[in-house]
Order: C-alpha cells, then structure tokens, then sequence
C-alpha cells in the first residue's frame, strides 16, 4: 500500500515536469513504474505511454488557451514521429529484445536527457532589447513614412524546406525512441523547435506537447497485444499526473522554467545511474 501511495505522489511530479517544461514525463514515469509499483519493464513502457499522451494532452489545453501551441510545426514533425513510434513498439516485441536491454537502452537515453537538460538550464538568457517610448517609436514610424526603405528578403526556399525536412527526420528518430524505451522525447523535440523550428521556448513548449500526446498513442498502439495493463493503476497514475501538469502549465506562465531544468537534469542523471545499476 505504501508503494502504492508513493508512487501516485511521485505521478504528481510526472505532471509538474511536462507542465512546466514539456517534457520528462516518461524518464520519470518509467523507473516509478518499475521500482516503486513493481511492473515488469515492457508493461511499465506501455503503461508510461498511456500516462503520458492522456497528461499531455491535458496540459496542451491551457498551452493552447495562451496561444503557446504552433500547429504548423506540429503537422511537420508529428506524422513521422508517429510512424517512428510504432516502428519502435514493434521493433520492441522481437525476440531479441530482452527486459534488460530495453533497460540498459533506457538508462543510457537517460544520460543523454539529463546532460542536455542540464546544457539548457545553464545557458543564460540573452539580454532584453532596451524598450522604445511611444513618442519614439511614433517619430521612428514618421520617419519610415517619409524614407521608406525596400527590406530585402533574406529568407530562402531551399533552407525552409531543409528545415522541414531535418524536422521531419528528427520526428522519426524521436518517434523510435519513444516506442522502443516509452520515452516521450520532449528533451530532444523542444530543442528541435526551438532550433528548427524557430519557435520561442513557450511555444516550443506547447507544442511539444502536443507532439508528444499523438506521438506516445502510437508507441502505445504498438504495444497492444505484448503486455497486459492494470486499467485501475492507469486511471490512478494519469489523474495524479494530470494534477500535476494542470499546476506546471500554470506555474509555467508565471516563472522561468530555465532556473528548474539544471536541478531536473541532475535529478534524472542520478535515476540513470540506479537504472543502469539494476539493469
């Protein structure tokens, strides 16, 4: 019973870290899973799909109210992250995938996660632009009038279309990742944004959860048939989670998510040491 408890408890911090920075839900949910409910690892994978595709969801709403929810980028990386996802789930029920390699892939996505968590929260934010008054932005408008100036268009077809497509790839590579070790993969699709996308991080983060709702319902899709789910504990597990992700989103307009990422990011290197121990 107490493992029980615990392990909702820790369901709410599953939430509060896709609320407040679009990701590491999964690298959360599947250790709690594993370790304090006690599922086998290909059940707490699919179960962790679940969790985490009903908790996004849930918290995209409030994202989406905001307006921090691209719908654009997301119908450019989610489809290949889709397909990647299945591939993977499927790919999981050859025979040659142990339990323990599933795990020991799992611990090292792990490390990858924290290390970059950790990279983004220590990076500084660039410093504001000064604020012009409205007399000067009023007499930079006259001016403008009076001189007006042809912008030239520096934007290239054939650049925008290979950041389609290096979206595109990396959704697929995401979405193998998430079907293969039920990780959402927020740390790498919100730098995706962000880089190739050009999205700001809010956006990014919306988005992103967006991305993984759909995305993780294909990896869970392709796990149908492999395992047997507990529906109670995914019921329980996802409204716990789901508290969480309500209160992140909403603490999510009202702090920097930056100052939380490099503490998150030692916090999961830490649970990737214990999982490769007991892998």
């Amino acid at each position: 019973m107490f493992r029980f408890i615990l392990g909702h408890v820790l369901a709410v911090g599953i939430g509060l870290s896709l609320g407040l920075i679009g990701g590491g839900g999964s690298i959360l949910a599947v250790p709690i899973l594993i370790y304090v409910i006690g599922l086998t690892p290909k059940a707490a994978i699919a179960m962790s799909l679940a969790v985490v595709g009903l908790v996004s969801a849930i918290g995209a709403i409030p994202h989406g109210l905001n307006g921090n929810v691209n719908l654009r980028v997301a119908a450019v990386f989610t489809p290949p992250a889709m397909v990647g996802a299945y591939l993977g789930a499927r790919l999981a029920s050859l025979p040659i995938i142990s339990d323990r390699l599933q795990l020991l892939c799992f611990g090292v996505i792990m490390v990858l996660a924290s290390l970059l968590t950790i990279r983004k929260g220590q990076r500084t934010a660039p410093p504001a632009e000064p604020v012009a008054s409205v007399e000067q932005r009023q007499d930079f408008d006259a001016n403008l009038d009076q001189n007006p100036v042809q912008k030239p268009n520096h934007t290239r077809p054939s650049n925008r279309w290979l950041s389609l497509l290096a979206v595109s790839l990396q959704g697929l590579g995401v979405g193998v990742l998430t079907g293969f070790v039920g990780v959402g993969g927020g740390f790498l699709i919100i730098p995706a944004l962000v880089l190739l996308g050009g999205l700001p991080m809010k956006e990014a983060i919306g988005t992103s959860l967006v991305i993984i709702t759909l995305n993780s319902v294909s990896g869970f899709l392709g796990y149908l048939g492999q395992v047997d789910l507990d529906l109670t504990l995914l019921v329980s597990f996802t409204l716990a989670a789901s508290c969480g992700t309500i209160a992140g989103a909403w603490l999510n307009r009202r702090m920097d998510a930056r100052h939380l990422q490099t503490g998150f990011g030692y916090f999961v290197l830490v649970v990737a040491g214990f999982v490769l121990f007991k892998g």
